[in-house]
């Protein structure tokens, strides 16, 4: 198992309560690791467990990579209050944690005069949620700024401080930097029942036991499960399915503002959108579904995202797409996130039902988490807490004669593995030995780009995989796509058993 641990596993006296942990965080997606940094910011023990065999591999990777402006959530929602903050937090949190960020505005397009009441309605609302510079644009003004919206576009809500952001790098950032301040992940840890104490909760998982003072229950479409084995007062989650396509670089330019069509019963509908490195987005489609897992696309959904983006948007280069995925909202019944703790369950704090405008209130959810769990432990400030972290180097960014001097001193950065993404031996090397270093190809992948050009790995996974051999020092069968069972060499595994047939595929 991956450590990526800063201290050993120990325990500590308190209150006559004997505890592994201060708070354990359930789940590496956005939002734990959001609650894990700003945990850090306290003395205690922190420890985040995951699943999976890394971060951001459930909802968070599945994303739109929106960072809303705030305009849709009901007024006095924690929707609405935590969009605005986290909005307003992100561009100085991007700088913190060097990662890309472009405000790059939203449109909200009206096709018809029988929606123009919904967009005035739409603005109202923003108002109310205290969000800044809304207007309604008409058609020839929105032309000049967007000139492929659709023929049937007549109006669209302008919201400037709509922007967007690499859902990989955030949580990736947010985790090292909580990890670098002495948080604790443990991977390929799967929760498997929460019980109270006394003091306390006990925790079961298939790495073992641990108890601990507090939890933190950020386990997306699974933390209704856990909230339930704690809490009479009983949540529902129902996996909300949305497929995207993603777009070649030759198509990022098609619009410059993020597109929304008006707001609908299942959300904010197929967007089409630039992302900070230079694609285009289109999606997702929303289905309710029952199974937590399926994250499978569809013919029927893709075609659904094709037909609903050309309602905003005309001409989009589909032929350019260069992969498609699904991932999974955790939808809760009331329609709202469900955060702190339950009357009858102190010291479990929710982080529940977190879907859009999820990614973009992270940085407030966890803030807000943090703050409750340190009041009820009564935890001291952390006076060595570092709030800033730095990226992978990355050649491409570098002026000729700094990037030139970076390849003399470092050779590996002049050598490229990924073609379609000009990525280096160097960008992957650090991504191995950085904090909760990678493991797999998917690893690589999210924290260099390594794999996520035209070709989609075609090119690089051989020495990518030949570097992770080298640099881990695992064998060739331990080898996989995303971790659990999606071994990439025939052959016996890390357990000696035969891969098969099928030990390629994704488990």
């Amino acid at each position: 198992m991956q450590a990526g641990a800063q201290h050993a596993l120990g325990k500590s006296e308190n209150n006559g309560g004997f505890f592994m942990y201060d708070v354990i965080i359930l789940g590496a997606g956005v939002s734990g690791c959001a609650v894990a940094r700003e945990l850090s910011r306290y003395q205690g023990r922190f420890c985040v467990l995951e699943r999976e065999e890394d971060v951001c591999c459930g909802t968070s990777k599945a994303n739109s990579g929106i960072v809303h402006a705030g305009f849709d959530a009901e007024p006095g929602s924690m929707k609405a209050k935590m969009n605005l903050e986290g909005n307003r937090k992100m561009k100085e949190l991007s700088e913190e944690l060097d990662i890309p960020f472009q405000q790059n505005g939203s449109l909200i397009v009206c096709t018809g005069e029988e929606q123009r009441e919904n967009l005035e309605a739409l603005l109202e609302r923003g108002q109310k949620n205290g969000v800044e510079g809304l207007q309604i644009l008409e058609r020839e003004e929105l032309l000049k700024m967007e000139p492929n919206l659709s023929d049937q576009a007549i109006a669209a809500l302008y919201a400037p401080t709509g922007g967007i952001v690499c859902p990989f790098e955030l949580t990736i950032a947010l985790a090292e930097n909580a990890c670098r301040n002495g948080v604790e992940f443990r991977f390929r840890t799967e929760v498997q029942s929460i019980e109270k104490l006394e003091r306390g909760f006990r925790v079961t998982t298939s790495q073992g036991i641990f108890e601990t003072r507090a939890v933190v229950n950020a386990a997306g479409v699974y933390a209704d499960v856990f909230h339930n084995m704690v809490s009479e007062k009983k949540i529902h989650i129902t996996p909300r399915k949305g497929e995207y396509q993603l777009l070649d670089k030759t198509a990022g330019n098609h619009v410059h503002c993020t597109v929304f069509a008006l707001p609908g019963k299942y959300g904010k509908g197929v967007l089409v959108t630039p992302t900070v490195h230079g694609n285009l987005l289109v999606g997702p489609t929303a289905l309710d579904i029952e199974d937590k897992e399926g994250t499978n696309t569809t013919r029927e959904g893709l075609d659904t995202v094709a037909a609903k983006s050309a309602e905003t948007v005309k001409n989009v280069p589909l032929r350019r797409v260069i992969t498609s995925f699904a991932g999974l909202r955790a939808h809760e019944d009331g329609d709202d996130f469900i955060l702190g703790e339950p009357a009858d369950a102190a010291g479990f704090f929710d982080c529940a039902g977190i879907e859009s405008p999820g990614l973009t209130s992270a940085p407030a959810i966890g803030r807000y988490l943090a703050e409750q769990a340190a009041k009820y432990l009564k935890l001291p400030e952390n006076s060595a807490f570092c709030p800033e972290r730095t990226g992978i180097r990355r050649p491409s960014e570098l002026e000729f004669e700094q990037r030139k001097e970076l390849i003399r001193k470092e050779p590996a950065y002049g050598r490229i593995i990924c073609r379609c993404e000009g990525i280096s031996e160097g960008e992957i090397l650090d991504a191995i030995h950085r904090p909760l270093g990678a493991r797999s190809l998917d690893g690589i992948k999210r924290r260099t780009r390594a794999g996520m050009g035209r070709c989609q790995a075609g090119f690089c996974s051989p020495k990518v995989m030949e570097l992770l051999v080298r640099e881990c020092g695992m064998e060739w069968e331990q080898l996989s796509k995303s971790g659990g069972d999606s071994w990439l060499i025939c052959g016996k595994n890390k357990d000696g058993i035969d891969g098969g047939e099928n030990s390629g595929q994704e488990g």
